[in-house]
């Protein structure tokens, strides 16, 4: 969490130099930021700040994949005459422990078109998800499981 701090005030630092407090001068910031703190990192420490840092960029673009697949998916449903959907509700088990972690899961399958986490059990060991396209419930658990719920877990560990 220090050096991510570390690296929001050489952004900062950035944007005060150039005079411009726009996204993309935060971005360009943050990102020569990082390159100065990835070049200096013997000097930090053992962190696992520059790992972290790739799996959340991986996790940020495996939903960008799933939100615009899934999105053609329900869009090519909705215009094409024959209805292709199979509605139904699956059980996922969690390996997701922490309250941030199963947040995180349920709102990345909520967010994605065709799929809508409804309710954590007692035990939140089981995530109920409603999607709009079962063929195989054990196939939609799978795709949860090795995509969104595993990409969080690295992303947060």
């Amino acid at each position: 969490m220090k050096m991510f701090l570390l690296n929001c005030v050489l952004a900062i630092g950035w944007a005060l130099i150039v005079g411009e407090f726009g996204f993309g001068m935060l971005l360009a910031g943050f990102a020569l930021g990082y390159t100065a703190l990835w070049l200096t990192r013997p000097l930090h420490g053992q962190t696992a700040y520059f790992d972290r840092f790739w799996r959340v960029i991986r996790l940020i673009g495996l939903f960008h994949y799933e939100l615009f697949a899934s999105s053609l998916r329900v869009v090519w449903d909705v215009v094409t005459p024959p209805l292709l959907t199979r509605p139904g509700i699956v059980a996922v088990p969690l390996d997701a422990r922490s309250d941030s972690e199963i947040l995180l899961v349920a709102n990345l399958i909520s967010l994605t078109p065709g799929t809508l986490s409804l309710d954590v059990s007692q035990d939140r060991r089981t995530l109920y998800v409603h999607a709009m396209f079962i063929d195989d419930p054990q196939a939609v658990r799978d795709e949860l499981k090795a995509g969104m719920e595993r990409y969080v877990l690295e992303a947060m560990r």
